[in-house]
């Protein structure tokens, strides 16, 4: 197996946090994370195109480049591949593995089964290192029905998938079912409401997800604070000096900040 592989088979889930940009993805590795995942939303919305609309494979490959030699093991959120035709979506997973990264996800969008596991099958022939994290939206944008989510998850794991994503399933009930059934590591995303990352290790599951949790939580952090300062109460909540981010870049230019002066 490889290093990102392992993770899944650990003694601990891998709780994989998700960026949007070379300096969210810096933070998140000088805070200990070992891997990094990449998280569609985000890169859609800095690039002001739908998240889900295969508008961003060009932003998509270049984070990638950007981080993939970083000293971190990247999975990149590819969307539903960028492309209905398999080969295409292999020749986008040879370009990732090119540039470093280590894991793709791709979403089914409750599409025809046999396309989705086409492009696993695709995607394991042309990169075979490349960890494929299969997701079905059964209960995402579907209704959550479990034959239909087993009989999906079956299909991908037959075609070679590494490993599976069922975003939107909160239930422990369920999620035993899943773990149980399943021949590869399950993946479910957090949530705020759904079961804490310590229910979700003893049921089984072996990655955690946070998907475009913190994007937007960084986005309502910034509008507290501006709603803040607005109404005159003192700011609360940790702010990165400007040093501190032009290091996320790699590079701090004698501490100065944005008006050329020294940074305080």
């Amino acid at each position: 197996m490889t290093a990102f592989a392992d993770l899944h088979h650990a003694d601990e889930p891998l709780l994989l946090p998700n960026a949007w940009d070379h300096a969210s993805a810096a933070a998140l590795a000088a805070a200990g994370f070992r891997a990094i995942g990449t998280t569609s939303l985000g890169v859609a919305a800095a690039a002001g195109v739908p998240d889900g609309a295969s508008a961003i494979r060009d932003e998509t490959l270049r984070l990638a480049l950007a981080l993939g030699t970083e000293p971190f093991l990247l999975s990149v959120d590819a969307e539903s591949g960028f492309s209905d035709d398999p080969e295409e979506v292999a020749q986008f997973a040879r370009e990732l593995a090119a540039v470093g990264a280590v894991g793709i996800n791709l979403e089914d969008g409750l599409g025809p089964v046999t396309r989705h596991a086409a492009k696993i099958a695709a995607v394991k022939s042309a990169a075979p290192g490349l960890f494929v994290n299969a997701r079905t939206d059964t209960h995402w944008t579907g209704d959550g029905d479990r034959r239909e989510t087993l009989a999906r998850l079956d299909t991908y794991q037959q075609a070679g998938a590494d490993g599976v994503f069922v975003p939107g399933l909160t239930d422990p009930a369920e999620i035993t079912i899943l773990v149980r059934h399943l021949d590869v590591p399950l993946n479910i995303l957090y949530s705020l409401t759904g079961p804490t990352v310590a229910h979700l290790t003893d049921l089984g599951v072996r990655r955690v997800s946070l998907g475009s949790l913190l994007y937007r939580r960084s986005l309502g952090a910034a509008l507290e604070m501006l709603d803040g300062i607005r109404a005159g109460r003192p700011p609360h909540g940790t702010v990165p000096t400007y040093a501190d981010v032009q290091a996320f870049s790699g590079s701090n230019p004698a501490g100065q900040s944005e008006t050329g002066c020294t940074a305080s």
